[in-house]
This record gives structure tokens, C-alpha cells and sequence, in this order.
């Protein structure tokens, strides 16, 4: 398909969860005191609706789209967008009650996290909607081969419904508690501010590597084997260092009004990256022309968390 047709998916696809929750937030202003008993279901629990939506409008329906397109690239997309939509569900629910300062901040710095990851997906695309899937999907549906079509649903969509509602829930304690803004925000806020900023300098960093890199193969010349200047020079995935700041900068603002339990959904996804980064790094040593370069790179250079380069070691020699 292209991607004029894949651009209208994307925009039509979320509709029915934003539709469903004007339609809910309008009949209860209108209607609060005669409420059907789902109506009530819905008002009482914000969390579990937030789970049914992400159920049947992304595991159920981006599944089916996917089988129909045969690439799950909308959920790579999206995962930019839902943050920003779940921000405003539980921000506008009937029953949320936030201090208005820390409201509008986080509402504020999502949409900017979200703005980030949004160019730096559509750059890593150029600029087109579908073009390709991720590739850890790509190398699953060669893996399972028949398989594929079922597994995919809980691999590739009930798998991100875990992670993303749980890296959320600090938007939904920020929306549960009127705690006035503390000195804790703030350094919330500076946190999150880091981790953007220092995802957005690596991502760049690397796509103007990888861009350099097709100029040489167009002209022929023998390319630089792996990127370690700027950020990457003091840390081999800073990318992933910013990301896991920005989520961490978020739960503090959740731990801050009393909701220090939801520290699983960002160390979920601190896991979930330490088993990414692992992918990565062996897809890197696969490729012969950078497997000794990447080796020498892994020796001297932090895994995540920014560090000065150490020098590398030759073997001792024997004295007598």
C-alpha cells in the first residue's frame, strides 16, 4: 500500500477510542445523576477502561489491520502517539482531580517527549508512513513462519499494552492526587527535560551517521565501521540512556503523590530494554566489516549510563 493510504489508516485508526471517551465525558455532564451501570463501571474505573480501550482498539484492531497489510509497522508509530493519548484520557476523566501546575507540566513535557520520538521515527523512515516494520518483528515472522499470524497478536500488541500502560501510570496518579507542586516536581521535571534532550542529541548523532555512511556506499568508498563520537563516544546506546531518563523523570511525579508502586512500569521497561540492547549488539557483530571495530567499542565504552572511555589493555608482560 502506499503511504498516502497508510498515512489515513493511521489517522482513522484511533478514532473509535476518542470518540468512545468525548461520547462518555459528554453524557455524564449532561447525565450524572441517570448512568447506566457500564456508564458507572467506566467512571469508577479509569484504569481498567484504559486497559479494555487499548485491548479492542490496538491489540484487537492494529492486529487485524496488521494480518491485512502483512507488516506490524502501525504499533512502531503509535508508540509515539498512545502516551499522548492515555496523558489526555486520564487528564479529562469525570473523576481526575490533579494540582494544575503539575497537570499541565507533564501534559506539556509528554507532547514534547512524544514530538521527539515522533521526527526521529519519521527521519529513521524518511518521511513515509508504513514503509517497513520493526525489524525484531521482521525477524520473528521468518522464526515462526505459520505460526506468525496468531503469535503475533500477543508478541507484537498484547506485549505493548503491559509496557505502555505501565510506563503511563504516572499520568494516571498525577490525574488522582490535588498534593500541591513540590521541590519533588521539579526535579521531575528537570529529569524528564535531561532524558529528552539527551535522546534527541543521540538519535540525531546517529542518524547523521547513518547518513554519511550511505553517501560513501554511493560513491564507493569503504564506510566507518561504527559510530563513537558526540554522545556515543561516552556511552554505546545513549539514545536508550535518554529514553530510560525520561521515563524514570516521569514516575517520579507519580512516586511524588504517594504512588511509589508504580515503579514497575518503568523498570519493566528498563528490562525490556536491557533485552533489546542484548539484540542489538549481536545483530551489530553479525555484520563482519564492523564485528572487530563493535568488540573494541564494547571494551571500552559504557553499555548505557554516560562514562569517560577507558583505554584498552594489551596482555601483561611476564616478568621474572
Amino acid at each position: 500500500m502506499g503511504t498516502l493510504t497508510n498515512a489515513i489508516i493511521s489517522f482513522l485508526v484511533p478514532l473509535p477510542s476518542i470518540l468512545f471517551h468525548l461520547s462518555f465525558v459528554l453524557h455524564h455532564h449532561h447525565h450524572s445523576t441517570t448512568s447506566s451501570p457500564f456508564h458507572q463501571w467506566c467512571l469508577y474505573h479509569p484504569l481498567l477502561l484504559a486497559n479494555l480501550l487499548f485491548l479492542l482498539n490496538v491489540d484487537l484492531l492494529f492486529w487485524i489491520i496488521g494480518l491485512l497489510l502483512r507488516n506490524h509497522w502501525m504499533i512502531d508509530l503509535y508508540w509515539t502517539v498512545i502516551p499522548v493519548l492515555l496523558t489526555h484520557y486520564f487528564s479529562t476523566h469525570p473523576m481526575a482531580e490533579a494540582d494544575a501546575r503539575r497537570s499541565a507540566v507533564a501534559i506539556g513535557l509528554v507532547w514534547a517527549w512524544s514530538a521527539r520520538l515522533t521526527h526521529s521515527y519519521f527521519r529513521r523512515e524518511r518521511w513515509e508512513w508504513g514503509a517497513r516494520e520493526d525489524w525484531r518483528f521482521a525477524e520473528m515472522r521468518t522464526q515462526y513462519g505459520k505460526h506468525w499470524w496468531w503469535l503475533s497478536f500477543f508478541a507484537v500488541y498484547v506485549s505493548q499494552q503491559v509496557f505502555l500502560i505501565g510506563i503511563c501510570l504516572p499520568m494516571y496518579a498525577i490525574h488522582s492526587s490535588n498534593k500541591p507542586w513540590d521541590s519533588w516536581d521539579s526535579i521531575a521535571t528537570v529529569v524528564c527535560i535531561a532524558g529528552i534532550v539527551i535522546a534527541y542529541f543521540a538519535d540525531t548523532q546517529l542518524h547523521n551517521f547513518v547518513q554519511r555512511n550511505e553517501t560513501l556506499r554511493e560513491q564507493g568508498i569503504s564506510v566507518v565501521p561504527n559510530l563513537d563520537k558526540g554522545l556515543w563516544g561516552y556511552s554505546r546506546h545513549p539514545n536508550y540512556f535518554g529514553e530510560q531518563l525520561w521515563w524514570w523523570g516521569l514516575f517520579i511525579f507519580g512516586w511524588n503523590v504517594g504512588r511509589g508502586w508504580m515503579f514497575v512500569g518503568p523498570l519493566t521497561n528498563s528490562l525490556c530494554l536491557v533485552y533489546v540492547t542484548v539484540l542489538v549488539e549481536q545483530r551489530m557483530l553479525k555484520k563482519e566489516y564492523r564485528a572487530e571495530t563493535y568488540r573494541q567499542y564494547q571494551k571500552t565504552t559504557s553499555v548505557w549510563i554516560p562514562w569517560i572511555r577507558s583505554a584498552i589493555r594489551g596482555p601483561k608482560e611476564k616478568t621474572i
